[in-house]
């Protein structure tokens, strides 16, 4: 089911990940900034429910924007997690900040948590259900997810981690890139696929973009299915996952390059239909 339909960003470059603060019906958005991908310079979103512009902000040198979360504190404050220490255009650690519109944020005015040694491409991602935070990340070239209590990783207490385990199945083809998860309750839902393309993928067969999902506690990937949403889309290229309520959140970036425009698509949040 269609929720907002070809909506614009701040700058004209496809969305990368999003997130929702539902305490305040706000949603955030992640994009990388025009000539900026190699730096990792984001612009982060600040919209309402309806896909109206309510302010944004700039993260210079923190990463591509793979994946976000927001963490609704005890205290009323929203916290907004992105990857952070950018090399190479994916961030190489994690962090939490405040969202002030047109602010200019850079990776030396955070506190950058690196909970794992020796791994690179860290991307977080909160679920205020479970109360937990995951990171996705790779190690020695490979991608895996940890996860953590929310509390404990918040305490930088990194030693008990909920679960840790190889990402696996996010599409029958595995060299069709990754384009964003989401961590709800004991699942970590995946999206991979590719933007329209006459050749290779086109729009007739209505795309190439996939969910999957995986069991936290196992590891083992609980279900894949091919989505045809957002099929009318010119361009249809899938970013982001994101979950609110029972409803599974995707996101998919349409238009001309320059002038991007996103919109979101949902369906149950149930394993049976991940």
């Amino acid at each position: 089911m269609r929720w907002l339909s070809t909506k614009a960003l701040r700058e004209g470059t496809v969305l990368q990940s999003f997130a929702f603060d539902e305490t305040h019906k706000h949603l955030y958005v992640l994009q990388v900034r025009a000539d900026g991908e190699a730096a990792g310079n984001l612009c982060l979103n600040r919209l309402d429910h309806q896909g109206n512009a309510l302010g944004h902000m700039y993260l210079q040198g923190f990463g591509h924007g793979v994946s976000m979360g927001v963490q609704n504190a005890p205290d009323g404050t929203v916290w907004i997690w992105t990857e952070a220490a950018s090399k190479g255009g994916y961030g190489q650690g994690v962090t939490r900040f405040r969202f002030t519109a047109g602010a200019v944020r850079t990776a030396e005015d955070v506190k950058v948590r690196k909970p794992i040694p020796g791994s690179t491409n860290n991307q977080p991602s909160v679920c205020m259900t479970s109360k937990r935070v995951s990171v996705r990340y790779r190690m020695d070239g490979k991608a895996r997810y940890r996860v953590w209590d929310l509390e404990s990783f918040v305490d930088r207490d990194y030693d008990d981690p909920v679960a840790d385990f190889a990402q696996t199945g996010a599409h029958p083809d595995a060299t069709i890139p990754f384009q964003g998860y989401a961590l709800h309750g004991d699942h970590v839902y995946q999206l991979a696929g590719t933007a329209y393309d006459a050749k290779t993928n086109p729009p007739a067969e209505r795309g190439n973009a996939y969910l999957s999902c995986l069991d936290i506690r196992t590891g083992k990937l609980v279900q894949r299915t091919r989505t045809g949403a957002g099929a009318s889309l010119t361009y249809r290229e899938p970013e982001g996952l994101a979950v609110r309520g029972s409803r599974l959140y995707m996101g998919f970036a349409s238009g001309t390059s320059g002038a991007r425009r996103f919109s979101l698509y949902y369906k149950p949040a149930a394993k049976k239909d991940a």
